[in-house]
């Protein structure tokens, strides 16, 4: 890997970890009902056009980090093709900090769109 490759690694793992809490709370929010990691990740991958696609392992840290500051809750329930499964739902905390949250990002997306635009894709 040469230096530009390992600086847009360093770059793509910074924003990530700025989007990934926002995306997660986004998807349980739409969807409605309560859902288990694999998938939560498998529509972060069909929604986000696998931009926000990546180890399902890392969400899990994200989920009970959202859990802990009660913007989710969470449940085990028994599954018929194995292990039991810990399904997550948004708290009406979770949906507060969600629209805070996407304005925010709203407004740091279109403040970065102005900075960058003009230059060349």
């Amino acid at each position: 890997m040469n230096d530009a490759d390992a600086q847009l690694k360093k770059f793509q793992k910074e924003l990530s970890a700025g989007t990934v809490s926002l995306a997660l709370l986004a998807v349980l929010a739409r969807e409605g009902e309560p859902m288990y990691g694999y998938l939560i990740a498998k529509q972060l991958e069909r929604v986000g056009e696998g931009v926000l696609s990546g180890k399902q392992s890392a969400l899990y840290p994200v989920l009970r980090n959202l859990e802990g500051a009660g913007l989710l809750e969470s449940f085990i329930e028994p599954s018929v093709s194995g292990p039991p499964r810990r399904y997550y739902r948004i708290t009406e905390a979770g949906r507060h900090t969600l629209r805070e949250w996407a304005a925010a990002w709203r407004a740091t997306r279109d403040s970065v769109d102005s900075v960058l635009m003009g230059i060349p894709e």
